[in-house]
């Protein structure tokens, strides 16, 4: 397989793997025991659950999208599909 026919280089599989471990952060940090008919709890309304979770899965997705867009240094080559490319 030739390096040309892959979407992404290797630089944006690594962004996206860690931007979507610091999504899932996100929502470990969101979850947590709920409140039920008879008992109330009011850690439901803590602040890492209304305020530092939903930030981190912002910046969790960001960090994805800039991985999608990331484009190396070296790689500022344009290959034209209807040209035959020499070795």
């Amino acid at each position: 397989m030739d390096k040309r026919d892959f979407a992404f280089g290797r630089m944006n599989y690594i962004l996206l793997a860690v931007g979507m471990a610091v999504v899932i952060i996100g929502f470990l940090l969101m979850s947590g025991s709920g409140s039920t008919d008879t008992a109330y709890d009011p850690d439901i309304f803590s602040a890492r659950r209304i305020k530092v979770a939903p930030v981190v899965c912002l910046l969790g997705f960001v960090s994805m999208i800039y991985a999608v867009v990331y484009r190396s240094k070296g790689d500022n080559t344009f290959v034209d599909e209807n040209k035959e490319v020499e070795a």
